[in-house]
């Protein structure tokens, strides 16, 4: 039996014709989508649910810090599986490890956010690669930050 066999197909072909039809979606029908679609096709869909989980926690969460740090939980699982499947996709996991780190300041857990500071020095080796466009749009969901 393989990792589909208990999926739906019917909420895979609906997920797909959500993304792929004309009318624009809401981030919340986008994450729902990507959350369908990632379970049958993970190297495609991952980065994207992790992107949108970011910007679902920050369009439609802000004012709501605990689910907010749920959803951007939801995209550090997302992103570290994705790293587990294609090493090369490191900077998505610390784009996303940051913005997760970003939510843990605001909610004053210093503690956790220490631990995912030295989890993003360990995994920033010094070997600078420029964003691509996914990892940098998830930074600017939270707006410029310092260099």
């Amino acid at each position: 039996m393989n990792h589909t066999a208990h999926i739906s197909h019917d909420a895979v072909l609906r997920a797909r014709v959500a993304l792929l039809g004309s009318q624009a979606l809401t981030v919340r029908q986008e994450v729902a989508a990507y959350r369908v679609l990632a379970r049958v096709s993970p190297l495609a869909y991952l980065p994207l649910l992790a992107r949108a989980l970011c910007a679902y926690s920050r369009q439609e969460f802000a004012d709501q810090p605990g689910t907010a740090l749920a959803l951007r939980a939801e995209a550090v699982g997302a992103a570290r599986r994705m790293y587990s499947l294609e090493a090369g996709r490191l900077q998505l996991l610390v784009v996303v490890l940051r913005a997760y780190g970003l939510q843990l300041g605001v909610m004053g857990r210093q503690e956790e956010l220490d631990a995912v500071q030295e989890e993003i020095a360990a995994l920033d080796t010094g070997h600078r690669t420029e964003l691509g466009p996914l990892e940098y749009e998830i930074t600017l969901l939270d707006g410029p930050r310092p260099r």
